[in-house]
């Protein structure tokens, strides 16, 4: 028997005594027979199931959570506040035991302002790019949706509704007057009017010498209610990088063709968003899945991925796949993206399985039979087609991926009213018990798929 052989051998009798050990585990066999939160029947777990049940804790993904959505917060492409994520994700893999790159990638410029006020108020939103990049300092008068001014403005902040497509004509009334800032607040849209408008950078027809910021809704709600007295920086950030956090580790069986499942999810946000659920609670369900999966016998590698710069186009996703080989693209057997797991809006009771094409695949029929043996049979929906996540760029690529997700309705339509605003918080977005779903879900899933030859 060669090296490799002996090696190959012994790995897979560690793996599998290690295996044996999960019914051992505390609480393995009552985990097996207890019906799961929100479940319409009790389970019927395989033995995978089980050693993957009995880890998962929505309570510890928490902890993460609260790092990333409450201590960070915003977490805008190739940012510091971005960069500071990632360092985060890479130090709690590396720890775990996981193999871990920073991949990076080129992103665009960004204007961004932070706005504070008494009582610890701190927001942070868009600014114009065509406006001046400067800090200001003063009160906000209020003028409506109006595209012209009669009211005394000299050396206030002017807060206007936006009226769409007249935003320059809203900044030069204002700066004729004497104005020493603009915020727009945005406004919701008559395709989605159930939706809170977020935050947006106002593209002018021209310069304007005075800044221009594109508040969400809810900002301009608070200015109105009183906070009035505010203080602001643009900055305008260039010569950007944002990266992957790429973490991987071995089969512990004979895996000659190294062939990899992949978990992934994005970890930036929007301007103005600390990202909650969209998609902070994708990228914690990350995290808890590589602990609790880390010891576990594999016939396929693992590899868990978060993508940089999802919410300006996919950009970090579509970086890494375009880097693959025909080779590289071969060893992957599905890709399992989780993006808003764990929404608390009560209307987003369905678990949708979404592929870009609408076809059933490796993953979104893993998930299907997971739901299935856990009894969550009356919540998943799917697949259903759709793109806008980063299991898009694998499905360019012909890698069977599918996107996972808390909603209404597989339609835009049909997310949670805060989606991509300053209100996408834990406390206001999150609901451990669908955190817990979506752990249970994917993990089985993931695991069922890894575990084939």
């Amino acid at each position: 028997m060669s090296k490799v052989e002996r090696r190959d051998v012994l790995a897979g009798a560690a793996a599998l005594a290690g295996f044996a050990a999960v019914g051992l585990l505390p609480g393995t066999a009552a985990a097996a027979t207890r019906q799961r939160p929100g479940a319409a029947r009790p389970p019927a777990l395989g033995t995978g199931d089980k050693a993957v049940v009995a880890r998962v804790d929505a309570r510890r993904a928490l902890k993460h959570l609260k790092v990333l959505s409450d201590e960070i917060g915003w977490r805008i492409a190739g940012t510091e506040s971005e960069h500071r994520a990632a360092r985060y994700i890479a130090r709690e893999l590396r720890d775990l035991g996981y193999k871990v790159e920073l991949q990076p990638f080129p992103v665009a410029d960004k204007y961004l302002a932070e706005i504070r006020a008494r009582g610890g108020v701190h927001w942070q939103c868009s600014a114009s790019p065509q406006a001046a990049v400067a800090a200001v300092e003063g009160e906000a008068v209020d003028v409506g949706a109006v595209t012209e001014i009669t009211a005394a403005v000299e050396g206030r902040l002017v807060l206007f509704d936006r009226v769409a497509g007249k935003e320059t004509e809203q900044v030069k009334a204002a700066a004729a007057k004497g104005a020493k800032a603009v915020l727009i607040a945005n406004v919701r849209s008559t395709t989605y009017p159930e939706r809170k408008a977020a935050s947006f950078a106002p593209a002018l027809k021209e310069p304007a010498a005075i800044p221009v910021l594109g508040l969400a809704e809810y900002h301009g709600a608070e200015i109105r209610g009183g906070v009035r007295r505010l203080s602001f920086k643009v900055t305008h950030h260039s010569g950007l990088t944002s990266y992957n956090v790429l973490a991987e580790r071995r089969a512990t069986l004979p895996n000659p063709q190294r062939k990899a499942v992949i978990i992934s999810a994005h970890y930036d946000s929007v301007p103005g968003s600390p990202g909650a659920n969209d998609d902070g609670s994708g990228t914690v369900l990350c995290l808890e899945l590589a602990r609790a999966l880390r010891r576990l016998p594999t016939q396929q590698d693992l590899r868990i991925c978060l993508w940089g710069s999802e919410e300006y186009g996919l950009i970090g996703a579509r970086h890494y796949v375009k880097g693959l080989s025909e080779a590289g693209v071969a060893q992957i057997t599905g890709c399992f993206q989780n993006d808003m797991v764990a929404t608390s809006h009560p209307p987003a009771g369905t678990y949708w399985l979404l592929s870009v094409d609408g076809a059933d695949n490796t993953t979104t029929a893993a998930v299907n039979a997971a739901a299935e043996r856990l009894g969550y049979v009356d919540q998943t929906e799917g697949p259903t087609a759709r793109g806008s996540s980063d299991h898009e760029a694998f499905f360019e690529r012909g890698i069977a991926a599918g996107n996972f997700s808390w909603r209404g309705g597989e339609a835009p339509s049909q997310l949670e009213p805060i989606y991509h605003t300053p209100e996408d918080t834990i406390r206001k977005n999150i609901s451990l018990q669908r955190l817990q779903v979506s752990l249970e879900l994917i993990g089985c899933a993931a695991y069922d798929v890894a575990r084939r030859k």
